[in-house]
């Protein structure tokens, strides 16, 4: 069956690629498989069975005329992806979750950590020293979670290449799938943990303002540690659902789901820091840390919208 598949991207080698070539291309494979599979079942043996699927299907032209679709300019053929390259940038894929996921955590923790030894000593008359000491601990612990951005980073450089493109042998693509759909329940597990603990960090900001409005503050900072354990859990499995879905992926990459995605990043980089300091200097500034945590989920529903809107537009512009 390999043999077929590696006819069969010869075969597309020179046409443009685009979605309806991808169409085109995936249906040919299923038919080809399916006869396959028949004259397999049949008796025939290996060879024999893939003779006679080549001859049916491996007439290109006159289905490429009937479309009236002409070959694009000679490229170069996408590299083969190998076994151990492909679980290497898996493994590098889930590291690099691992670490970006903690570093995410250990930021939270720094601004927790600074409201609570803000609050602590505020409460004992020494309001100085706990802004001091929650600032060291704040900067140290974010300073650590800085080397793991980096480190994270640093592991998946070397995987650059494959934005370029590149081919799955079919016994791995199917290997691939296979570990996917085994990896679902766990990665849809991830989620609806992450969401509820999303959902419910409110929650402890409100049951600390019951007890009493001095807490509100503890209640914030337990707010931030369980929604960095949200966001780790998105970005941890997160990774491994993206290593899975960049190895499936068709072998080349549309333009303007790149540029969405680097519109997506400029978008995200400067609204974050923004709703970041707009939490810290309204709670410092105005101590509103009961109401202000809602600047974050606010924030993330602004980037959604930002993102899809722009989406849209720049869909409407293609399509006319």
């Amino acid at each position: 069956m390999e043999t077929i598949i590696v006819y069969l991207n010869n075969m597309f080698a020179s046409l443009p690629k685009t979605l309806e070539m991808q169409r085109l291309k995936q249906e040919m494979l299923s038919g080809m498989e399916e006869k396959y599979l028949e004259l397999k079942r049949a008796g025939m043996s290996e060879n024999e069975a893939i003779g006679i699927v080549i001859s049916e299907f491996g007439n290109i032209e006159e289905l490429t005329a009937e479309l009236g679709i002409h070959p694009a300019a000679p490229e170069q053929a996408l590299p083969m992806l190998t076994e151990d390259e492909a679980y290497e940038y898996a493994a590098a894929k889930r590291s690099s979750g691992r670490w970006t996921g903690l570093g995410v955590l250990l930021c939270a923790s720094g601004v927790a950590l600074l409201i609570a030894m803000d609050t602590l000593f505020e409460n004992y008359g020494s309001e100085d020293m706990g802004s001091l000491l929650g600032m060291v601990g704040m900067f140290v612990l974010v300073a650590a979670a800085v080397g793991m951005f980096i480190h994270s980073g640093m592991k998946l450089d070397r995987f650059k290449s494959l934005e370029q493109g590149f081919q799955l042998p079919y016994t791995l693509r199917m290997e691939l799938q296979h570990g996917q759909a085994l990896y679902a329940p766990t990665y849809r597990l991830a989620l609806i943990t992450g969401v509820c603990l999303c959902v419910l960090s409110p929650a402890l900001i409100f049951a600390a303002a019951y007890i009493d409005d001095d807490f509100a503050p503890y209640g914030v900072s337990a707010f931030l540690l369980m929604a960095g354990v949200a966001v780790f859990l998105f970005i941890y499995y997160g990774n491994i659902q993206g290593a899975y879905t960049k190895l499936l992926e068709e072998p080349f990459i549309a333009a303007e789901k790149k540029e969405e995605e680097r519109i997506a990043g400029v978008v995200g980089a400067i609204i974050w820091p923004l709703a970041t300091a707009a939490f810290l200097f309204t709670g410092f500034v105005y101590h509103r840390w009961d109401v202000n945590w809602a600047i974050f989920p606010i924030t993330g529903i602004l980037h959604g919208m930002l993102n899809n809107v722009y989406r849209i537009l720049n869909r409407g512009k293609v399509s006319s």
